[in-house]
C-alpha cells in the first residue's frame, strides 16, 4: 500500500491529527519490524521502508505547508526529522543501514504524540 494512500485514508476517519499520525506511525512501524526481522524479503523489506518514507515525506508536506499551526520551533525540528528520515532510508536501500534507527524514530515522535 502506498504511503500516501494510507495516509490519505487514516485521515478521513474521525480521530483527531494526533490519533492519526499515532496510529500510521504505528502500522509503518510494525511493517518495517517485521522486515527486519525478514531482511532476505527483498519485496516486504522494500515495501516497508518505502512506506515510510512516504509517510515521512506526507509530514514534510504538511509542515511546511502556510497553514501549518504547529509552533514555529516544533515544525522546525520535525522538518529536520523528516528530512534526516528521508536521507536514512537511502542509506537503508543501500544496505548501509539497517531498519533500527527509523524504527527508533518512528516510536519516539509515537511517545511524543501520546
Amino acid at each position: 500500500m502506498n504511503g500516501y494512500a494510507a495516509y490519505a485514508r487514516t485521515q478521513n476517519t474521525t480521530e483527531n491529527p494526533r490519533q492519526v499520525e499515532y496510529k500510521l506511525l504505528g502500522q509503518v512501524t510494525a511493517a518495517l519490524l517485521q522486515a527486519e526481522e525478514k531482511p532476505n524479503d527483498l519485496h516486504a523489506f522494500m515495501d516497508a521502508v518505502l512506506w515510510n518514507q512516504s509517510v515521512w515525506s506526507a509530514f514534510l508536506g504538511d509542515l511546511t505547508h502556510e497553514g501549518n499551526r504547529l509552533p514555529r520551533q516544533l515544525k522546525q525540528d520535525l522538518v529536520s526529522l523528516s528530512l534526516w528520515v528521508i536521507r536514512e532510508t537511502d542509506r537503508v536501500i543501500e544496505r548501509r543501514r539497517g531498519v533500527d534507527g527509523l524504527i527508533n524514530v518512528n516510536r519516539a515522535v509515537m511517545q511524543g504524540l501520546r
